[in-house]
């Protein structure tokens, strides 16, 4: 897929307010520690994370999401009713129905002619929810969309420690250590066709846009059953706690190749010569994901900007927030040809080309 006419206007975001160090985390798993003889930093040992951030035990996504997705109307300096779809892409959402996107469009006080709904594709969501909105703008269809998402990790993160520390084994921590690498944050990015700011519609005409250009999407569903967040049960039992469970080198293993094939393809759509991209953005897992990742790739892992170690993985909302994070500290440059690039259960992988 490529886009001719798309434009990253902005982002936004919002990191939750409670730090949580990997050392407290351990604190809490004493007792399966102590069982099993573990020492005291063997899980940043094994993540790379230092600690991550939860939100208030109050709280709903959606207002996470508008407080991100107001930022980045802010810094296009877009009204809300020049926004003709909202698209909010959580793992988590406030409920099955209504869609979460509806209440964050309430919050946002976007017009009444906009397409308002939700997406879902575990990790990728928020990516997923920009090629959406870009397909839209560059069929003409509309001219500004805003993709938004809010992930909390507060809960699986306590439900699964407490697990652990009930089953005291250490196959059982296997499949539930990815939890503990989860982060809490809110994400914005606003899409439109470019006509906004510098030809005097609306927006700050200082304001840097960065070019869409398209991408490649592969999948390998074959794998689809090595992660799982959801139901004790299978379904939609009407009486079943919620839990995580994730191969994790399944994961990582099928998730490299599939990397791999989609890099390739990505490549060859764009005719990149080896030196390119310039600059890489992936979605933010732990230490182990991220070395093998590039090393998968062939690729300097000095191009790529990171945010595990202090936020750990924040599912949908990674990807972005750690592109805002790479701009506002000068890692990313005008003209450089940015991949967004990850793997999310499933599994899918998406990378997407951003002129900077």
């Amino acid at each position: 897929m490529k886009y001719s006419t798309v434009f990253i206007d902005s982002f936004g975001y919002e990191l939750a307010p409670n730090i949580v160090t990997t050392d407290e985390l351990e604190e809490k798993l004493a007792p399966f520690y102590e069982t099993v003889g573990f020492e005291p930093g063997q899980l940043e040992i094994l993540t790379g994370i230092k600690e991550r951030r939860y939100w208030d035990k109050d709280h709903t996504l959606a207002e996470h999401a508008a407080v991100a997705g107001q930022r980045a109307l802010d810094e296009a300096d877009i009204s809300p009713d020049q926004i003709s779809a909202l698209v909010y892409c959580g793992v988590g959402q406030d409920g099955f129905e209504p869609a979460t996107s509806c209440s964050v469009a309430d919050r946002l006080n976007i017009g009444g002619d906009a397409h308002i709904y939700d997406v879902k594709s575990a990790c990728l969501g928020m990516v997923t929810g920009i090629v959406h909105v870009a397909n839209e703008i560059e069929l003409g269809h509309i001219k500004a969309g805003l993709v938004v998402s809010c992930e909390t990790a507060r809960q699986i993160v306590d439900s699964t420690i407490h697990e652990i520390n009930t089953h005291k084994n250490i196959d059982f921590y296997k499949d539930a250590i990815a939890t503990m690498t989860g982060g809490s944050g809110a994400a914005a990015v606003l899409l439109t066709d470019g006509s906004f700011g510098i030809n005097g519609i609306g927006g700050n005409p200082d304001n840097r846009k960065h070019a869409l250009k398209g991408g490649v999407v592969k999948n390998a569903i074959e794998y689809h059953a090595l992660c799982n967040w959801g139901f004790e049960q299978k379904g939609m039992p009407t009486d079943s706690k919620v839990i995580m469970r994730t191969q994790a080198q399944g994961v990582l293993e099928n998730g490299l190749v599939l990397a791999k094939k989609t890099f390739d393809a990505f490549k060859k759509e764009f005719n990149l010569p080896p030196d390119k991209p310039d600059k890489f953005i992936g979605h933010q897992v732990g230490a182990a994901h991220h070395q093998r990742f590039y090393k998968t790739l062939n690729v300097d892992i000095k191009k790529d900007f990171c945010t595990y170690p202090f936020l750990g993985n924040m599912g949908t909302v990674s990807l972005p927030i750690t592109a805002a994070i790479a701009d506002e500290r000068g890692f990313l440059q005008p003209e450089d040809f940015v991949a967004f690039i990850g793997v999310g259960s499933g599994l899918n992988c998406y990378i997407l080309g951003v002129e900077w």
